[in-house]
């Protein structure tokens, strides 16, 4: 028996409440992770978990080594770390990101980052629900907008600039918007995993307009405001990135170009500890080196 793996997993069980979760994330069978916490239990002689079809409960035992085990894996990782610089960075990295972000952005720069670094794997997960970092055992989440969560280290790595853009056959049927007051009469598709949700933002030559929206439709994934535009339904802000493919095919049309809407941070965030693996570090800094030299992520400005 492998106490360390064991222990692993048995952290790993407590956090996710699940031994299929478990399994799935070290990519082997629910069976063997339930052989790992019953070999556990009978080198210590105490029951840890105790377990029911519908649910799993830690002992009083289990807690209190629950407790210790988080200590010992934190002091490994920070041990490992402390070292990081002096070594070739490797191991999984478990990355989260927006879905459209990680499509257009994250995906297509994979190739050069691992090739630059071949002794790390990376496990992407892709969704614009924010990630339990700690429940999903994530190592670096990419977000996008204010953050709410301070129990993470964050570190601004970019910015999402946007558009306010509709489909030439919207605008055949509506006349383009001049000001920002103007989007009150159109059909403004929502995207509504933005805190503002159907409040728009613009920075004009005047300062600052808040605007109002309605529409037909609204949605939580920046992939479906993407289409909604394309099918002609409306008007949306947008990231550049979303339509940057697109915007010079002539389907496309930005207007109120003079009322830029408010960019949104972009942060690598990830969680607390004396030290970050390099792993995580030199991910985090090569993302914020090719933002650097992209005009649509560009922060330098700040």
């Amino acid at each position: 028996m492998d106490r360390i793996d064991c222990i692993k997993s048995f952290v790993r069980v407590v956090e996710t409440g699940s031994f299929s979760a478990v399994a799935r994330e070290l990519d082997t069978t629910q069976p063997t992770v339930s052989k790992q916490i019953a070999a556990l239990e009978e080198y210590l002689g105490v029951q840890l978990i105790m377990r029911s079809t519908r649910s799993l409960n830690l002992t009083d035992e289990g807690t209190r080594f629950y407790e210790h085990c988080q200590q010992v894996l934190a002091a490994m990782t920070e041990a490992e770390a402390s070292v990081g610089s002096r070594q070739t960075p490797s191991g999984l990295l478990r990355v989260s990101c927006p879905v459209a972000f990680g499509q257009f952005q994250i995906v297509p720069r994979l190739k050069l980052f691992l090739d630059r670094y071949p002794d790390i794997k990376i496990n992407l997960t892709m969704s614009d629900h924010f990630s339990d970092l700690v429940e999903e055992g994530v190592d670096l989440a990419i977000r996008i907008g204010d953050l709410q969560d301070n129990s993470l280290i964050a570190r601004r790595i970019g910015v999402t600039r946007r558009i306010t853009v509709g489909a030439l056959s919207y605008f055949q049927q509506a006349r383009e918007p001049e000001i920002p007051e103007d989007l009150t009469h159109h059909n403004c598709i929502v995207y509504t995993r933005l805190s503002t949700v159907n409040e728009w933002h613009f920075q004009g030559s005047h300062g600052d307009i808040k605007v109002t929206v309605s529409g037909n439709f609204q949605a939580n994934n920046s992939t479906a405001v993407r289409e909604a535009v394309l099918s002609g339904l409306g008007i949306a802000v947008s990231p550049i990135w979303l339509f940057g493919d697109i915007l010079h095919q002539g389907t496309l049309k930005v207007v109120l170009k003079d009322y830029q809407p408010t960019p949104l941070p972009i942060y690598a965030v990830f969680r607390r500890g004396r030290f970050r693996p390099a792993k995580v570090c030199c991910f985090i800094d090569f993302l914020a080196d090719k933002f650097r030299s992209d005009p649509w992520l560009s922060d330098c400005e700040h």
